[in-house]
């Protein structure tokens, strides 16, 4: 075996250090009085395979809580390294004050199944329908059914394969900015024979 090195640890205070995470774009509105807006929000994740489930988690005092709790609709927008100042912009300014699909320099287009718009230079677009909202404290998180999803064509090969290396996708880690790396390997390449 080999020697394993020396390891220092420090104990911190309890936080949120789960790192990185995806930076997204969530669009709102379009609907019920409401007009389009978008949220940068960086607590998004998975919680369920069948049905496609995700949550995003949204401070009460946010322009686009109340909009998400009333029409309980809302789009994740995966943004590349092209769309990085936007999702910075979008994530300094109010939509009480700002038009920020205008400000941001974003197209709003049509979803398939939901009313709020997608933002069409993002890569992926995933329509979502509430289904609970659950206040944490700080945040409230909303967790929501897929209903839909959109890609960008040319992120797709000649076998349907999704090729998300060829975008950019960016990660946020401790109030900066990164895009993610090379390509290591595969779900299951630790147990994966190798070739011949």
């Amino acid at each position: 075996m080999a020697k394993r090195e020396s390891i220092e640890k420090q104990s911190w205070k309890p936080g949120n250090v789960l790192s990185p995470a995806p930076p997204v774009l969530v669009s709102c509105g379009g609907t019920q009085g409401w007009k389009p807006n978008l949220i940068t929000i960086a607590w998004a994740g998975n919680v369920c395979s069948d049905p496609p489930m995700l949550s995003i988690s949204v401070r009460p005092e946010r322009y686009s809580f109340e909009i998400i709790r009333t029409t309980r609709e809302f789009v994740v927008n995966v943004p590349s390294l092209k769309q990085a100042r936007a999702v910075d912009w979008c994530g300094m300014v109010s939509g009480r004050s700002e038009d920020k699909f205008a400000g941001a320099g974003l197209t709003p287009a049509s979803a398939l199944k939901v009313r709020p718009p997608i933002v069409l230079e993002c890569p992926l677009n995933i329509e979502c329908r509430v289904k609970e909202s659950l206040e944490l404290g700080s945040h409230t998180m909303f967790v929501a059914e897929v209903v839909a999803v959109q890609v960008s064509s040319d992120l797709v090969d000649g076998k349907g394969r999704l090729r998300l290396e060829k975008c950019g996708l960016l990660a946020f880690a401790h109030g900066e900015y990164f895009v993610l790396g090379r390509r290591i390997g595969r779900f299951g390449f630790s147990v994966r024979k190798r070739s011949r």
